[in-house]
């Protein structure tokens, strides 16, 4: 199947305006021509993907790791859009790459977490769109700083760039955790609300680092409806030459897609609205009976940070804070509420209670 360069960039536009959910998937490396090309025609099989993606050039963390075949993988993801008619997707990271991705007619380009991080690498690569009209995609950054994600689509959006859509593919973070990189799926939400004309796209496949709970990852975004999904695709996964353990086959990604429960945002349903509005009520007064209650918590937070002023007492009393941990973790089991969320819960109020005192007692 071949395509003009018009008809492919009318399709493209129509992936990008109206097509939800809108799946990319594709080997994490290009490894040899014919791993690309029996990848893609075996995902443009399934019926299933909009677009296809290759990593071209791999940015990794030691060096002596594979870092991408280079430009000679270019000719073969080409070649891959011919015969499927899928449009491509490729990474870059400097001005020379976004020279290259676009002399072998890519269609849409992203930038990577690691390039995010960095605002003079996006600079570069935004400096080099100058002038073009081409889609673009951007990773978070490695870490949770939405004002580096914030600051890269700025960046792009000034160079010109008016198709721009955000890729949420989890943050690096400190201990044990199940997911590769921790989703904090309250940041993505968060850029989402911020950029409410954005596309969002989720990677659960960096997010999970492995197969087993790719589809979990992949179900949670569809149900905060994003836009949709860029997964790892690979024929032969386990002898992958990058992320092996994320990567799945293309039949497989089909049989994932089709488990998945695909969900709207909204209903034109006068019942549904009626419904909905009722029990979203409830929650306005309830937030509001919370904030009062908070807002005396804190007055009485104020009562005892003057009180230990008076007597000099030091703010933080770890057994009190402790004791008080335990009541909440009994009391929320109890409710059906989960550890994680009273730890956090309570470690933000225990903040703005410390606060509190220590403006009191310096003042």
């Amino acid at each position: 199947m071949q395509a003009t360069d018009q008809t492919m960039k009318e399709q493209v536009q129509t992936l990008w305006t109206s097509k939800r959910p809108l799946i990319i998937s594709g080997p994490c490396s290009a490894e040899t021509e014919s791993q690309m090309l029996e990848t893609a025609q075996r995902l443009a099989a399934t019926g299933k993907v909009d677009m296809l993606r290759a990593g071209i050039w791999k940015p990794r963390t030691r060096p002596g790791m594979f870092e991408g075949i280079g430009v000679k993988g270019l000719p073969w993801l080409l070649q891959a859009k011919k015969i499927t008619g899928l449009p491509t997707t490729v990474e870059v990271a400097t001005a020379k790459q976004v020279e290259d991705a676009l002399s072998f007619d890519v269609d849409v380009l992203w930038i990577g977490a690691r390039t995010t991080v960095n605002p003079f690498s996006v600079q570069e690569v935004a400096d080099a769109l100058r002038g073009v009209d081409i889609p673009v995609l951007i990773k978070n950054p490695i870490n949770p700083d939405l004002e580096l994600w914030t600051g890269a689509v700025e960046r792009v959006q000034k160079a010109g760039i008016k198709q721009v859509g955000l890729i949420h593919r989890g943050f690096s973070s400190y201990g044990n955790s199940e997911y590769r990189n921790a989703p904090m799926w309250h940041l993505a939400i968060e850029m989402k609300r911020r950029n409410p004309d954005l596309p969002i796209i989720c990677d659960p496949s960096h997010i999970s680092g492995r197969r087993d709970i790719l589809q979990a990852v992949s179900q949670k975004s569809v149900d905060l409806d994003y836009d949709g999904l860029m997964i790892e695709s690979h024929i032969d996964p386990d002898n992958a030459w990058s992320d092996a353990k994320q990567q799945i086959t293309p039949e497989r990604l089909a049989e994932m897609l089709n488990d998945i429960v695909w969900r709207k945002e909204d209903v034109n349903s006068e019942e549904y609205h009626a419904a909905l509005e009722k029990l979203r009520q409830q929650i306005n007064h309830l937030d509001d009976e919370l904030m009062q209650i908070l807002a005396q918590r804190m007055k009485v937070a104020d009562k005892i940070g003057q009180y230990k002023k008076e007597n000099s007492i030091t703010i933080l009393q770890t057994n009190r804070w402790n004791e008080i941990l335990e009541r909440a973790f009994k009391k929320g089991e109890a409710m059906g509420l989960s550890k994680e969320f009273i730890t956090k819960y309570y470690d933000a109020l225990h903040m703005e209670s410390i606060n509190h005192q220590n403006k009191i007692m310096n003042d």
